[in-house]
């Protein structure tokens, strides 16, 4: 044998070495798949599901907004002067009517008693020359002097009474007076500011929602809030909607009241309201994770005779877990929740239903 045989023969040999060196399961191809494929049919993919049910759905929505007072009043003083008694104590409930603040009133008080003398001159006056204008001793002019000059003195002293009043001053409604600014003694001109008196029960929320819901919404409407300060739920109802949509944010903004009796909700407080635009009833409702997006729509998979099926859905209102199924599914089927990108039309699962 030459040696140009040899060196083929030892290169054929290490050629067949080297080919089952990197392939050595070539033979063994068809019958694993064999195996692989009856392993599967063996073992069947474990899946989560649940059983669809009738559901009550809140079509809600979550705002922010603030408290405000009922009502509230800054109180000043329509006319100036020293403050002569102040009748209030600071956060203290008070009376319509009830009397806060005395003015120093003695200046106006003398003019009123110097106008009673001169209204009691004048009515002598005037009774004088109303008999001897019975007697035609004095003409029809000069009574009517006498008398205007009665009725002038009368309307000085109604001035005078109203400037009196004005030295008072009153709370304007039953609510809650805050810090006050004056202290007896001091000069209190126009402009200042005294106390403000606040009403809060009930209490005022104002808040606003976009305008796309404003058909939807009506006033009698029922809110929950909730603020910062208490863990706790409290109820208002809408009383008040703007009629018109703000051109800036257009937003729709509201007003609803809420009872406050114990006083324990303040103005100035940050709420976080849900809104209630509607009520499901019977509402079909699944995970959003079993819900899968498709080109033309959305699919599900549900069990149905032991078998895996897809079916088309229609999808309504979704929460923070779940949305709402309006059509493609029915009281009683079995959706499939977990699994779902490892599982195809036909094939068999081992299922665990779960409640949603």
């Amino acid at each position: 044998m030459n040696r140009t045989i040899r060196l083929l023969l030892v290169l054929a040999i290490a050629a067949i070495a080297i080919f089952f060196i990197f392939f050595p399961d070539i033979f063994s191809t068809e019958a694993g798949s064999v195996n692989t494929v009856q392993t599967s049919e063996e073992r069947n993919i474990p899946v989560n599901g649940i059983v669809a049910r009738r559901n009550t759905l809140d079509n809600s929505l979550k705002i922010t907004g603030s408290l405000l007072p009922n009502e509230s009043v800054v109180l000043k003083s329509e006319v100036a002067g020293v403050v002569q008694k102040i009748s209030f104590t600071e956060g203290q409930k008070v009376k319509k009517g009830q009397l806060l603040l005395q003015l120093d009133d003695a200046e106006v008080a003398a003019e009123i008693e110097k106008l009673e003398f001169t209204k009691k001159l004048n009515e002598d006056i005037e009774y004088r020359q109303k008999q001897l204008l019975a007697r035609e001793a004095i003409s029809q002019e000069e009574y009517e002097t006498a008398l205007t000059t009665l009725n002038t003195t009368l309307a000085d002293i109604k001035v005078r009474q109203v400037q009196l009043q004005k030295h008072q001053i009153r709370a304007p409604f039953d609510g809650i007076i805050g810090l006050r600014s004056v202290s007896e003694g001091s000069y209190l001109n126009p402009a200042d500011d005294i106390a403000t008196v606040y009403n809060i029960n009930p209490i005022k929320l104002d808040f606003s929602v976009p305008g796309k819901y404003s058909s939807e919404v009506d006033i009698g409407d029922r809110i929950l809030f909730r603020i910062d300060a208490m863990d706790e739920d409290f109820e208002g109802s809408i009383y008040a909607i703007e009629p018109q949509i703000d051109p800036r944010t257009r937003s729709l903004r509201i007003r609803a009241k809420s009872s406050n009796p114990d006083n324990r909700l303040l103005p100035g407080q940050f709420a976080e309201i849900k809104l209630t635009l509607d009520t499901y009833e019977e509402a079909i409702m699944i995970p959003t994770e079993a819900v899968i997006p498709e080109l033309n729509g959305k699919k599900v998979f549900v069990l149905e005779n032991g078998s895996v099926q897809n079916r088309a859905v229609q999808t309504g209102i979704r929460t923070a877990n779940s949305i709402q199924v309006t059509s493609g599914i029915a009281l009683g089927d079995t959706v499939i929740t977990t699994g779902i990108l490892q599982v195809r039309p036909g094939m068999q699962v081992d299922l665990t239903l779960e409640e949603l």
